[in-house]
């Protein structure tokens, strides 16, 4: 008897051939669909009761579902468990949720980058197993989500970013036919309204912070701070540049957030890294040899800077925003804009126009002047 993994897709797509046929699902245990020579499908239940192996014609495949047939098939299997509480006929319906989630990041280790997957599994042994550990991840319900999202309400921030870590280990379940498809619990919750997560610098918090970058002058995270505001780069994309990654007057990102992108440079920008010494292969060197500078230095260095430039609830990563900000009210568009930041959403950004590197390169100038750069005579 053939078995794999039933989909939808696979079902409907199967032919008759003058014989009954039966399909097995290789995720749910005594579960599949029968092909009549009519071409008639219906979905079955082969388990064991009582010391028998009982067949169960669950319903016909043109009126009933796959998700409505496995959902029911969970239920008919867990009846028969609580009759017999010794026997598990289908072990699939008591995989535990800690199981599906180690699988779920094990799929994900190819597609998350080393500082994602960090993250993640933060999220994952601190807010996520604490609550779902020990149950059956086809057990946990829309209700229960709901529930453990609310008891994160005191921190709103961390409730936002493990949300998707649950969905994506959900998701997971219903690919391994744990749970029946588009059954995804974390559909539908709302995540946290939270105000004042952008912060953008004014003009004059601009001069601001240029005054207080001036009484720097010199320090190697100076540098590091203006390349930030000049090119709206994320911070790791600046603390791990090494020089062969500029050419031609670009930053050639190997492994940004969004993949490998180019950055165009200002002359401003350009003007900064031809100041630096050339002592290492990195641009911004750490203390150990094979290593960049820490980001616990740059924040270091950051918490001192803005507190002289009396800007104490201003973020590193707000100058990214500004950047953006500062370049909009020069009169670039926003497909520009997304281009000078990588963004990687065409949707958002460059669904209107595709732009040519020159217009590009015109911009970052655009932006330096905005910020009070202007080229030597």
């Amino acid at each position: 008897m053939p078995k794999r993994r039933l989909t939808q897709a696979l079902v409907d797509a199967l032919e008759p051939d003058g014989s009954v046929r039966e399909f097995r699902d290789t995720q749910l245990r005594g579960f599949g669909v029968r092909i009549m020579p009519s071409g008639r499908k219906s979905w079955f239940l082969h388990a064991q009761n009582d010391k028998r192996r009982k067949w169960t014609k669950l319903g016909e495949a043109a009126t009933m579902s796959l998700a409505k047939a496995r959902t029911l098939a969970r239920a008919r299997l867990a009846t028969l468990r609580n009759r017999n509480p010794a026997r598990t006929p289908d072990a699939s319906a008591e995989i535990p949720f800690e199981d599906v989630a180690e699988a779920a990041f094990r799929r994900h280790a190819r597609l998350w980058k080393p500082g994602t997957m960090e993250v993640n599994r933060h999220y994952l042994k601190n807010q996520i197993l604490p609550n779902f550990a020990g149950q059956p991840v086809a057990a946990i319900t829309h209700d229960d989500v709901q529930k453990w999202f609310a008891s994160l309400r005191p921190t709103p921030a961390t409730a936002d970013r493990s949300l998707p870590v649950l969905s994506v280990i959900m998701q997971e379940a219903e690919r391994l036919g744990y749970r029946p498809e588009d059954s995804n619990p974390c559909r539908n919750v709302k995540r946290h309204r939270r105000r004042g997560r952008d912060r953008f610098l004014s003009r004059e918090e601009a001069r601001r912070l240029g005054r207080a970058l001036a009484n720097r002058d010199g320090h190697i995270l100076a540098a590091a701070v203006r390349l930030l505001i000049l090119t709206g780069c994320r911070k790791s994309e600046i603390m791990t540049l090494k020089w062969r990654d500029i050419r031609d007057g670009r930053l050639f990102l190997r492994d940004s957030k969004t993949g490998p992108r180019v950055v165009w440079l200002s002359s401003a920008a350009k003007e900064i890294l031809d100041g630096l010494p050339r002592r290492r292969v990195w641009i911004f060197p750490g203390r150990k040899r094979n290593r960049p500078l820490s980001a616990q230095g740059l924040n270091s260095f950051w918490r001192d800077l803005r507190d002289e430039a009396g800007l104490k609830d201003l973020r590193l990563h707000d100058l990214r925003h500004s950047y953006a900000t500062l370049a909009l009210q020069a009169g670039e568009t926003v497909p520009t804009i997304g281009r000078l930041l990588g963004h990687s959403d065409p949707n958002t950004t460059l669904k209107y126009v595709h732009l040519a590197d020159e217009t590009v390169r015109e911009s970052v100038d655009t932006v330096a002047r905005v910020l009070g750069w202007e080229p030597r005579p």
